[in-house]
Order: C-alpha cells, then sequence, then structure tokens
C-alpha cells in the first residue's frame, strides 16, 4: 500500500495528521467501530480520567487491528469523538506517541458531543484501516 499526503496547508502536520491521503495499491481494508476506554467485559475503566481514556481506546484499537493482522500503521482515517473538546486536545500528543513511530499521520476529524453511547466514557475512535 502506497500512502501519499495531500497537504495544501502545514497547520495540520503540526497537529499530527494530513488533509488528505491518497491510497494506491490496498488489498484489504478494515472498518473498525468506535473504540473507548472499556474492559474485556465492555465495563467503562478511567472515570474522569480523558488522558487514561485516550490511552485505552489506543489500546482497544491496536486489540482490533491486531486481530485483523494490522497495527497503527495500516491505519487511513479517524473519527474521534470527546465530551469535552479542550480537555482532549490538553492530552492529544498521545496520538503522537502512539501514531509517530509508525510514520502514520492519518486525516482525522474531531467532533465534541454532549455524550458517548456509555456514561463516563469521555473519548471515542473509531478508524478505517488498510493494506
Amino acid at each position: 500500500m502506497q500512502r501519499t499526503a495531500v497537504n495544501p496547508w502545514d497547520w495540520s502536520q503540526k497537529l499530527g495528521y494530513n488533509q488528505a491521503e491518497i491510497i494506491e495499491g490496498a488489498t484489504r481494508q478494515l472498518i473498525c467501530a468506535g473504540q473507548t476506554a472499556v474492559d474485556g467485559k465492555g465495563l467503562p475503566q478511567h472515570p474522569g480520567d480523558m488522558r487514561a481514556q485516550i490511552c485505552l481506546a489506543l489500546d482497544n484499537l491496536e486489540a482490533v487491528l491486531a486481530g485483523a493482522d494490522m497495527t497503527l500503521r495500516n491505519v487511513i482515517r479517524l473519527g474521534i469523538f470527546v465530551t469535552d473538546v479542550d480537555e482532549a486536545l490538553k492530552h492529544f500528543e498521545v496520538l503522537g506517541v502512539r501514531f509517530g513511530p509508525f510514520q502514520a499521520a492519518p486525516p482525522m476529524t474531531l467532533l465534541g458531543v454532549d455524550r458517548l453511547a456509555i456514561p463516563g466514557l469521555l473519548f471515542e475512535i473509531e478508524a478505517t484501516a488498510a493494506m
């Protein structure tokens, strides 16, 4: 799979994502449901702690990707939903720490929402991956 970044401006790169990417040569695609800070039984974890919830949601995303023999390197699109945009942005470097080693900066959308499906959850991340 070949990825070519499309960035008419550089501001989004400073935030860790590309405006768009041209994906060529992909043979498999994985559409992931939103991943949150829940344990293996689906119980919410880390109440009130945005950073810990981001980290666990990313752990859960990586587990789903691994189940399809993929990694964060394969992610080509992210949708992120948070109950507090300002608080989430304070911890957004966590995404850079996780995606950085894969040299991946997938296009993303960040949306503030009133609440997520399970009370107490603060952060949800959905992904599309390809290889």
